[in-house]
């Protein structure tokens, strides 16, 4: 589109800090996402979850550097379907935009179903379909309102999940020094425990424990909306992964002394919620309940944000249909009908999906589209540059995060590769007929190569 026609045009502002995305991204992923897969990574790891949390955590900051990388070179918005058709072509960075779609779809209905199904624990008597109503209006509301009220919105939820989740380190600390000593609070076992470490249980448990940093890449979805993206965007995915493996492998580690059987859970699901109660008693039980269904409320609203900024992206550059999804409000500068969409899709999903089956499709697309982000970093960041300008660096890490998310897509349930496989083959029939058989390409707004 012409320079002279986009002068009307609303556009996205550059308002969010540093410290605006590192809240946005731990918000998105949980301060406590190594919660609910605490007693289902322990069983399948033999009692490693630290080990799979950590494990994961190396091979996660590693793609999280490609993202980064990626967003200094495109800091425009659009995540991975930006930076694959910038990488490597734009048929296969739509294709990447297709796959990714299917994990921001599913997040807010994963969050939806999840604060709904707590709700209906804490207010037994009120159906959990109006409660999914109500918190999928709350949320798009939120986002209507524009990306600063997104931001303020994540200091509020950061700060209530932490209002629990310290008081259960220090109460798990002080109950282990009470009934152990020293040696309850500092043990090697939840790394390494000879009688029951296999490497085969390792790879298992890993590749499950690496959802617990689903939508660290979030952050660059937002790349047009950043002071310095060339800068922050980096910093932030990097730290966001760190962060998230540190604070989560601290959780589940205290987890894992109070309770360090791995097959004698009632409910694996809600192992960690047992442990609270054995710490902190009542209180804590149901306080940790609360603190999920803010959390879940909280990634709800950054899922929906960027994934209206995703398909705010493909819209612009002709991927979708550009009157539509191309659409920004000259008021609040947000893609007021992206969000409308997904918002009316997030409760869709919570009335015909249960929350197990919808969190088993998340990692299909997403991964899908890391491999992406991953050699596209490879291509732009070491292969295109001149022998001088290379670095080794942006060669080993972008190949080492591929083979890694590579592993975790094979390893996937048959059940999600099937449906995860109709959705791409639909995104391809999609892209084949918008080309005219892949003999037309998309054309790439300015706004998006910039």
């Amino acid at each position: 589109m012409a320079t002279s026609d986009r002068k009307d045009t609303a556009a996205l502002r550059r308002v969010l800090t540093l410290y605006d995305l590192i809240l946005y991204g731990i918000v998105l992923i949980m301060p406590i996402a190594a919660v609910p897969l605490f007693g289902i990574v322990q069983q399948i790891s033999a009692g490693h979850t630290v080990t799979a949390i950590l494990i994961a955590m190396v091979a996660m900051t590693l793609t999280a550097y490609s993202y980064g990388r990626m967003a200094a070179e495109y800091p425009a918005a659009g995540s991975a379907y930006t930076f694959v058709s910038r990488g490597l072509n734009v048929h296969l960075g739509f294709l990447a935009g297709w796959a990714m779609l299917l994990d921001y779809l599913l997040v807010p209905v994963v969050c939806t179903l999840y604060a709904a199904l707590t709700l209906v624990r804490i207010v037994p008597g009120v159906p959990s379909w109006i409660w999914c109503i109500l918190i999928a209006l709350l949320v798009t509301v939120v986002n209507l309102r524009g990306v600063r009220s997104t931001a303020n919105a994540n200091l509020m939820m950061m700060i209530a999940s932490f209002v629990v989740i310290l008081p259960f380190l220090g109460l798990a600390i002080r109950w282990l020094f009470v009934q152990h000593g020293w040696s309850g609070v500092f043990a090697t076992d939840p790394f390494y425990n000879p009688a029951t470490f296999h490497w085969k249980n390792i790879a298992a448990g890993t590749a499950l424990a690496a959802l617990t940093y689903g939508g660290f890449d979030g952050v660059s979805t937002l790349s047009e909306e950043v002071e310095n993206p060339r800068r922050n965007i980096l910093l932030a995915t990097v730290f966001v992964c760190i962060f998230t493996g540190i604070f989560g492998g601290i959780q589940v580690y205290l987890a894992q002394r109070v309770h360090p059987g791995f097959r004698d859970f009632a409910n694996p699901e809600t192992a960690f919620m047992d442990v609270t109660r054995v710490v902190g008693g009542p209180w804590l039980f149901h306080g940790m309940a609360a603190i999920l269904l803010i959390t879940s409320l909280g990634s709800a609203l950054t899922a929906q944000a960027g994934v209206s900024r995703l398909l705010y992206g493909m819209g612009r550059d002709g991927a979708l249909p550009r009157r539509f999804f191309g659409h920004l409000s000259k008021k609040t500068a947000v893609p007021t009908y992206n969000i409308l969409l997904v918002g009316l899709l997030a409760l869709g999903g919570c009335l015909i999906l249960n929350y197990e089956r919808a969190a088993e499709l998340i990692n299909f697309g997403a991964f899908l589209a890391f491999m992406g982000v991953n050699a596209s970093a490879i291509r732009t960041l070491y292969l295109r540059r001149s022998r001088s300008t290379r670095r080794l660096a942006d060669l080993l890490f972008p190949l080492a995060g591929l083979l890694f998310c590579l592993t975790i897509w094979w390893n996937l349930t048959h059940q999600a590769k099937i449906v995860g496989s109709l959705w791409f083959v639909a995104g391809i029939l999609y892209d084949a007929v918008l080309t005219k058989g892949f003999r037309k390409t998309i054309t790439l707004s300015a706004d998006a190569a910039a």
